[in-house]
This record gives structure tokens, C-alpha cells and sequence, in this order.
């Protein structure tokens, strides 16, 4: 009778111990595989270079968003440069479209030659060079990137692509020599959708990425 009880005893400790692993390291789904991007932390965002919910087509992991027909393209330039990280290419994006963007506004050409390729930057010195033309100066502000996404990548030899979807508020003004708002408001921000192209040869001593293509989603 004794024997009985003290196996009863011990099965109930095992059936105990047994529940708190399974608390402790939860049950296994069958999806935790590791994603096609490295996802160790970095020692910060590189000053060069919000994402929202997963959506059917997308691919979502621990706050990393890219359209699912990019996964190709990274995977892609993983395996030929070990040092990328889409994270830390993601923050690098996010604060290149704001550096960018306020070069632009204030016609700041010599930041503009560090960050972009040699056809964006003309367009933008013609756009400049026009506004300057006319007396007009912009008052522009970048009030809030709503969502940065992956939307292609591709690896074409050593010569890394990917194209990077902005989805942002800007709140613009334009003023002319007398200094009167001849067009825009500070206080409606418009909703802009900008499809980003960004390009670096892998193995480069720039650890930069140039903007070689601009449109509109």
C-alpha cells in the first residue's frame, strides 16, 4: 500500500513539473523558423540610411515588413554580403527620405550629391534651380512616416536594388520673394506615397545606399 501511494505521489510531481515547462517554454506551432533576414541586434542605424500591421501579401517578423515577392531579392543579398541587415537597412531608409527631403526644400545641393545617384540629383538641381528662378522658398515639413516598406529587392552581380515604399503626412508651404504663401498650409498635412529606389555595390568602402530612382505609388 505504501509502494502505491508513493507512486502515485511521484507521478503527481512529475505531472506538476511537467506543466510548468510547458508554461514556462509554451507549446511549439511548427513556425519558428528563422526568416530569411538577420535580426541580431546592430550597434545602431546608420545615420544615411513605422511600420504597420501584417497584411495578406506581406511578410512580418519582429516589426520587419516586406512585400512577400521581395523575400527572393533578400535572401539574395544576405548570402552575398553577410554584414546586411534589413532592420538596421529599414532605419537607414526612414532617415535618408527625411535627409533627402529637406535638402531638397532647402536647396542644400552638397548634401543631395552624398545621398543620391547622379540622375535623381539632376532632376532635383533643375527643380531647385527653377524654384530659386521663380523667388519662391519652400517651408516644408515632415510631419510623420506612417509606414516604410520592402516592396522589391534584387541582386543584379554585385550590384545590390531595392525599393522601398514611404507612405507619409508633409505639411507644405510655399512663399515668394515678398515672402506671401502663395501656395500650401502648415496646418493640413497631405498624405504622400513615394516609391523609393535605393542602390549599393556590395563590398563597397561607402557603406552608404544612393538614391537612384523616384515615382510615385
Amino acid at each position: 500500500m505504501c509502494v502505491t501511494v508513493e507512486i502515485i505521489l511521484l507521478g503527481l510531481v512529475a505531472l506538476f513539473v511537467g506543466l510548468r515547462l510547458y508554461a514556462v517554454l509554451g507549446k511549439r506551432t511548427g513556425h519558428e523558423q528563422q526568416p530569411v533576414t538577420r535580426l541580431e541586434t546592430v550597434p545602431g542605424p546608420d545615420p544615411r540610411a513605422t511600420v504597420p500591421d501584417a497584411a495578406p501579401g506581406r511578410v512580418e517578423d519582429s516589426g520587419l515588413v516586406y512585400e512577400e515577392h521581395a523575400a527572393g531579392g533578400i535572401r539574395a543579398i544576405v548570402s552575398a554580403d553577410s554584414s546586411f541587415d534589413v532592420a538596421r537597412f529599414l532605419e537607414g531608409a526612414q532617415a535618408a527620405y527625411r535627409m533627402i527631403l529637406e535638402a531638397f526644400w532647402q536647396g542644400d545641393r552638397e548634401t543631395l550629391e552624398e545621398l543620391v545617384g547622379e540622375d535623381v540629383r539632376q532632376s532635383f538641381f533643375d527643380a531647385i534651380a527653377e524654384r530659386e528662378a521663380a523667388g519662391h522658398k519652400l517651408e516644408n515639413r515632415l510631419v510623420a512616416i506612417e509606414r516604410a516598406i520592402i516592396e522589391d529587392a534584387r541582386l543584379d552581380g554585385r550590384t545590390a536594388s531595392i525599393v522601398v515604399r514611404f507612405d507619409a503626412d508633409i505639411a507644405a508651404i510655399t512663399r515668394n520673394e515678398a515672402g506671401d504663401v502663395v501656395a500650401g498650409s502648415m496646418t493640413d498635412a497631405v498624405e504622400t506615397h513615394d516609391v523609393w529606389t535605393f542602390r549599393r555595390a556590395l563590398g563597397s568602402r561607402d557603406p552608404n545606399w544612393l538614391l537612384v530612382e523616384t515615382d510615385e505609388a
